[in-house]
């Protein structure tokens, strides 16, 4: 293929592609304290973003991974704050497991009990969510609010998630809602400071399906 260009790239085979992609980010992020389980979501948040500085941000409970994986193998449902999540989210390895993703912040009535109440659609959609996916994955990855609602429910017994990946960008509460997750004790995947996203939360949940599904 001719690109045009002086310069020619290694290679356009997707999965050689992204093989060496892995390569170059442990070659680069060389020792680091995370574990063998817990590394595949590292790599494939530093794979995301080309942000070590937020790979290495990244903490997990001790149970973070065990636990997803098996909420995503006994069909657990993913709940995702915004679409963007629920759309980058790979799909196909869920079904294997009877697992899909819902987003909850556009419903009609999710809309219309935050308009009611005067608070944020990611508050209600999460309130909402707990009835549905007991024992699931939340991905969270640019609502703080939907984050702290998350962590009231669980403190108050009335939320019981598989797995809270908690990874909200931005600057108004995002540092502290992450902190006030790894507080808790239950099965979560955060990071320190400010950065994180929707490809943060896609690629954690992608990383532990691609677990899930090698497991066969």
């Amino acid at each position: 293929m001719d690109f045009g260009t002086e310069f020619k790239p290694l290679t356009v085979q997707p999965q050689e592609i992204e093989e060496e992609s892995f390569r170059m980010i442990t070659e680069e992020l060389g020792e680091h304290p995370f574990t063998a389980e817990q590394y595949p979501v590292v790599q494939r948040v530093i794979h995301a973003s080309a942000d070590f500085d937020l790979g290495r941000s990244l903490v997990f409970h001790p149970d973070a991974i065990r636990s997803g994986i098996e909420a995503i193998r006994a069909g657990k449902k993913i709940v995702a704050d915004v679409q963007m999540v629920q759309v980058g989210i790979s799909k196909p390895r869920l079904a294997k497991f009877g697992s899909d993703v819902h987003v909850y912040i556009s419903d009609p009535d999710v809309m219309a009990e935050a308009k009611r109440l005067n608070t944020t659609r990611a508050i209600i959609s999460i309130r909402k969510a707990i009835r549905e996916a007991d024992g699931g994955i939340y991905a969270i990855g640019n609502a703080p609010t939907a984050l702290l609602e998350l962590i009231r429910l669980v403190k108050a017994g009335e939320a019981k998630p598989g797995l809270v990946i908690g990874v909200p960008v931005g600057f108004v509460s995002a540092a502290e809602s992450k902190e006030e997750l790894a507080k808790l004790d239950i099965p979560f995947i955060t990071n320190i400071g400010r950065k994180g996203g929707s490809p943060v939360a896609v690629a954690s949940v992608n990383a532990i399906s691609l677990m899930a599904e090698r497991l066969g």
